[in-house]
Formats: C-alpha cells, sequence, structure tokens
C-alpha cells in the first residue's frame, strides 16, 4: 500500500528527530530474513535502547540531511533497516554485529559514530564501545587507584615499624 504525502513527512519528522539524538547509527540490508527474524530483531532492539525502522532511502535521506547523519545519506541504497542507538554508541552496532553472526542474509553497510562515515569493518570497534555504567565505573576505578595505592602506602609505616618491633622481640627471647 502506497504511503500517502502526509504519512511520508510524519515518518521524516519521527526519524528526523530519532536521529537527531541518536548517538550513533548502522545500515544492513535485511532482504532473505524472515518475519520471524526480523520480529526477533526488533525484540532485541527495544531491550538494548535501539530505534530500528525499514524505511525507503530516499526519505531515510530526508530524514537525516539536517543531523549528523548526513553522511550517511550516499550509503543509503538498497532494502536497508536503519538502527540507530539511543543510550550508548555500541548498542546499535552490538546489535547487528549479534544478528549478522546469527543471520547470514543480514549484511551490514553502513557504519556511523559522531557524524562521520566509519568503514564496515570498523563495526566490531564501534561494538566493543563500553555502556555507560561500564565506562563511569572504568572512570572510577581509574580516579580509585591512586587513593587506594596512598593508602597501602601509609599503612606500609607502621606495619613496618610493627614487623620490625616483633622481631627484635622474638630475638631476645631467643636468646
Amino acid at each position: 500500500m502506497a504511503l500517502t504525502i502526509d504519512q511520508k513527512q510524519l515518518i521524516v519528522a519521527e526519524v528526523a528527530e530519532v536521529a537527531g539524538k541518536a548517538l550513533s547509527a548502522v545500515g544492513a540490508m535485511y532482504s532473505g530474513l524472515t518475519v520471524a527474524e526480523m520480529t526477533a530483531m526488533r525484540v532485541k532492539a527495544r531491550q538494548s535502547g535501539v530505534y530500528l525502522r525499514v524505511i525507503k532511502n530516499t526519505l531515510a535521506r530526508r530524514a537525516v540531511a539536517d543531523t549528523a547523519f548526513a553522511c550517511m545519506s550516499e550509503a543509503l541504497t538498497g532494502p536497508l533497516v536503519l538502527a540507530f542507538s539511543m543510550d550508548d554508541p555500541g548498542s546499535a552496532a552490538r546489535l547487528m554485529q549479534d544478528f549478522s553472526k546469527e543471520f547470514a542474509k543480514l549484511e551490514v553497510k553502513v557504519v556511523a559514530l559522531g557524524g562521520k562515515l566509519l568503514p564496515v569493518t570498523e563495526l566490531s570497534r564501534v561494538a566493543s564501545l563500553p555502556t555507560r555504567e561500564q565506562a563511569l565505573s572504568q572512570l572510577l576505578s581509574v580516579m580509585k587507584a591512586p587513593v587506594g595505592k596512598l593508602a597501602r602506602t601509609l599503612n606500609e609505616v607502621p606495619g613496618k615499624l610493627v614487623r620490625t618491633v616483633a622481631a627484635v622481640r622474638d630475638q631476645k627471647q631467643a636468646a
């Protein structure tokens, strides 16, 4: 069923709004996937905070034209499913990487991060980016390390004194 101009404008506005807030985007060819496989991918996308949309390429080009993902415009060819990461930059890449391993017919064609178009070979690198919680955890461990080392160093001085006094005591008791 053909879309009316009003429906197309709504779709473009929705995708443009999502693209304006998204951290990264991945486009993949989905031809050959069954309805059940696409449904499974949509369910997993919702769980991981990824906006997933099958959209006509001309509408997608219009939607991303005024966003950081305008660099993707020329790469939008063929039947594509677009995935936008909303929570952390690697979630869409992780989703597409996992499903492309599981379903050989899903082929990643375009990867964009921070307004830059990346080669498809960088998908695994983008997928390995930490989530917000992991990044905060790593930051806190880096901030905590010097304080912990200082505490251990300061604790070593009285500990060494106690060991020295104990060794003198043992020596006197043995004599």
